[in-house]
């Protein structure tokens, strides 16, 4: 019982901390401001889809957050991600925290989606 208490605590914390990073990355956006400005011309996207873009970016965490649509969640912002990186290896920027992300997304989501633990279970001894 104990054991399955610390899981759920934990694989929620991760998935909160998870989907505050991509809270923070849309308030940024929609914000605005001369660092965006700077930060979506050397990326090569057009200011004008920073609002486009977070909102997608808030709907995918909802999904997420949600557990009767988690997985969707994970798939939406692992493909977000995937867009992310993709950027950031066109212009020769590294991708790493990108990466990461996109492994906690899936690891928090493991942790607490037993369906998922489920469908791919880790060996043990």
């Amino acid at each position: 019982m104990r054991k399955g208490r610390t899981l759920r605590w934990t694989s929620w914390a991760l998935s909160v901390a998870v989907a505050a990073v991509f809270v923070m990355s849309a308030a940024m956006k929609l914000r605005g401001g001369g660092s965006l400005d700077e930060g979506f011309a050397h990326l090569g996207i057009p200011i004008a889809l920073a609002v486009p873009l977070a909102i997608l970016e808030l709907a995918c965490v909802a999904a997420y957050l949600v557990p009767a649509t988690s997985i969707l969640g994970a798939i939406l912002l692992t493909g977000y991600l995937g867009g992310a990186i993709c950027t950031h290896w066109r212009v020769g920027d590294p991708f790493a925290v990108q990466v990461s992300l996109g492994i906690l997304v899936w690891l928090a989501l493991y942790l607490r989606e037993p369906r998922l633990r489920a469908l791919i279970p880790l060996r043990s001894r």
